[in-house]
């Protein structure tokens, strides 16, 4: 379930929102609505954060995909200086902006590079600023949160979360630790649910006007208002310790694309490369011999007993022979089809002949032939050894690699997916 939208002051500066709209506020097709991810190639905390793998996903790819799939932003941008997050960038559907040397130093402030942007792009009218490291950001929190701007009139809107912690101010930082109360009277103290909490900027995103940021140098100037969001959502990433937490935050309640993993009902897995590590053994009497993981062949039963068929497919370069095909698909239940250089058109026509779309279908790849399935699929993963091509077309990469526990990874991924889709639904229905 959606949090609730809050708007409020923010100290002078807050109020409720203009009564007199601004031109085009009535909705994003009059005026440009931008979301710019600022992705500096010189973190000094995590070397290169921003193209990092977390949960199989480049950071910078999480809130991409949240931004992209809102279908709110006129156009989708990621502000860097580096080559590599560039390549990234435009692989997850974002414009680049090359920063200039100038915004691009360690003490260069977000508000500059912004500034830049916008000097550059003057087209645009309300700037959404996302933050890379907010990898459960999702499609909601954009679109609930720019209707503040497009149709309730605020000039700007940032993300918060609500918070109970009780804070005490350093008044002596050396011996003895003088200290005083912020926030709390030390003698009531008062109970948790007697208590609203105070609201702390969560950094997920800060949207405001064009206007706002050159002239008046403020992201959030004018009407302001907040948007609050659940604390399972506020997930940053700052330093090496933050990343397996982020980690386990993202795999539960993460966004993973538009498709409902609850109703996918068909797999393709490429064999070779993928279910085995890409090589064939000839014996000495010409017999072909493959190295399958047990753990892998567990995976695809895991699939098969949550109704999902699984089509291992072959092609006529693996040099697969009938009995080795035959062979396999005894030992794993599957059905197995030999494809030609471009699947695809082949698993076009099968989608359509079992009634079904390819948001029910997942797919496993590795290489180059496979890219058109990675991006059509619903669901799609390579292994952890795939070339860059598929890696970039892909919307899951595995821990593991080709043969040695790739596929159980991912039956895993669908199966955590489909149980998710079920506990929201239960949830969403309770209400």
């Amino acid at each position: 379930m959606a949090p609730k939208k809050r708007t409020g002051g923010n100290g002078p500066r807050g109020g409720t929102p203009s009564k007199t709209k601004p031109p085009g506020a009535g909705g994003n097709g009059h005026r440009h609505v931008a979301a710019l991810i600022l992705a500096r190639g010189g973190s000094k905390g995590i070397p290169l954060k921003n193209v990092k793998m977390l949960a199989g996903v480049p950071l910078l790819g999480w809130v991409l995909r949240a931004a992209v799939d809102s279908k709110k932003f006129t156009s989708v941008w990621v502000s860097t200086d580096h080559d590599e997050i560039e390549k990234v960038a435009r692989a997850w559907g974002a414009q680049v902006h090359r920063r200039s040397p100038e915004v691009s130093k360690d003490s260069s402030t977000s508000l500059e590079t912004i500034q830049e942007f916008c000097r550059l792009q003057p087209e645009i009218d309300v700037v959404c600023n996302i933050q890379a490291t907010s990898p459960c950001l999702h499609p909601f929190h954009l679109t609930e949160a720019l209707e503040m701007i497009t149709e309730q009139g605020f000039d700007s809107v940032f993300s918060v979360v609500r918070r109970h912690h009780f804070r005490w101010q350093e008044v002596n930082k050396g011996s003895p630790k003088v200290t005083r109360p912020l926030n709390l009277d030390p003698l009531n103290r008062p109970r948790r649910q007697d208590w609203a909490g105070e609201l702390c900027e969560s950094g997920s995103f800060y949207i405001t006007t064009t206007h706002g940021i050159m002239n008046e140098g403020l992201l959030q100037g004018g009407r302001v208002a907040y948007y609050e969001m659940k604390a399972e959502y506020s997930v940053d990433i700052d330093v090496d310790i933050d990343w397996p937490v982020a980690e386990q935050r993202v795999l539960r309640y993460g966004y993973f694309g538009e498709a409902n993993p609850e109703v996918v009902r068909l797999m393709f897995l490429n064999v070779s490369g993928c279910l085995t590590e890409g090589r064939i053994y000839l014996s000495k009497s010409g017999e072909q011999l493959v190295s399958v993981n047990t753990r892998d062949t567990a995976g695809l039963r895991m699939l098969q007993r949550e109704n999902t068929e699984v089509v291992l497919l072959t092609s006529a370069v693996d040099s697969v022979s009938p009995p080795l095909a035959e062979k396999l698909a005894e030992m794993t239940g599957c059905k197995v089809v030999q494809v030609g250089a471009e699947p695809l058109k082949e698993l076009k026509l099968m989608v359509e002949e079992k009634k079904l779309g390819w948001r029910d279908v997942a797919y496993m790849g590795c290489d180059t032939q496979d890219v058109g399935c990675l991006n059509l699929a619903a669901l799609s993963a390579v292994p952890q050894d795939a070339p860059s091509v598929a890696i970039n077309a892909a919307k899951y990469v595995c821990h593991s690699a080709g043969g040695a526990g790739a596929v159980r990874e991912f039956a895993e991924r669908i199966l955590l997916q489909k149980e998710k889709a079920k506990a929201q639904g239960r949830s969403e229905g309770s209400v």
